[in-house]
């Protein structure tokens, strides 16, 4: 579910199908978390059974919105007519266009994801990672090693930085470097901040930054699963540099 917040998601050649990374947080009882981050791509479907079922539901659903845009149109015959000519013709046309699959015609592609979960928000090495991997799976050529090795390496034979040092690990092409704060420095944020920016706006982002010191409960909704955590993490690095900031200024006094 939360690989997949909206379930699978079925594509044709004529939409958008760019892989698409987001990334979501679990946190237990005792406060403790695991992150989480998650690369989502697409992959034809190549299952005949698969590929005439969705045609069926596709002929199912626009029958059933040819009856809705029918019956909402037949209050009287002049209403009808005029919808008829100008609306439901328009929304016909967008439907067939947009809205069709036709098995003789059309290539379908479904939704797959790649996951890592890891103790510590290590968010740009992970997206590095699984970007490779997804890379290595559509390419026609085959990786310089088997994608298990590459797995195996990363799941088992790759430990966490130790506090204040760097780590090297290898993904498929190209070598990921990951940085763990030490003790004394701020803690760990590795999301984009420019990002938070461009999505809230700075009067936007200095409302809910000022929640946040007011100690207010904040919800941010977002319409995909791609945006979200990764801002209110963004707001919460803020509070902590805030936070670490006046407990110095209390100690130099």
């Amino acid at each position: 579910m939360l690989c997949m917040p909206k379930g699978l998601s079925f594509r044709t050649q004529t939409d958008n199908k760019d892989p698409q990374f987001h990334s979501f947080i679990i946190t237990r009882e005792d406060g403790s978390r695991t992150y989480g981050f998650v690369l989502t791509f697409y992959e034809e479907v190549t299952s005949k059974q698969i590929c005439t079922a969705m045609q069926t539901l596709y002929q199912m659903h626009n029958a059933e919105h040819y009856s809705s845009v029918y019956a909402s149109s037949s209050c009287s015959m002049d209403s009808l007519a005029s919808s008829i000519d100008e609306g439901d013709t328009t929304s016909l046309l967008k439907l067939q266009r947009y809205n069709s699959y036709d098995i003789s015609r059309d290539t379908l592609y479904v939704s797959k994801s790649i996951c890592l979960i890891t103790p510590l928000p290590f968010m740009q090495a992970c997206k590095k990672f699984l970007i490779q991997l997804y890379q290595a799976v559509t390419s026609q050529q085959p990786p310089p090693l088997p994608l298990e090795s590459y797995i195996h390496n990363i799941l088992y034979e790759v430990p966490l930085p130790p506090p204040g040092r760097s780590l090297k690990f290898y993904g498929v092409y190209e070598p990921v470097i990951c940085q763990r704060p030490g003790p004394s420095e701020l803690p760990l944020s590795d999301y984009p901040l420019r990002e938070a920016f461009e999505l809230l706006g700075l009067e936007n982002l200095v409302q809910v930054f000022t929640c946040v010191l007011l100690e207010m409960q904040i919800l941010l909704y977002s319409q995909g699963n791609v945006y979200g955590w990764g801002q209110g993490e963004t707001v919460l690095s803020f509070e902590v540099v805030v936070t670490v900031e006046r407990n110095r200024k209390e100690h130099n006094s």
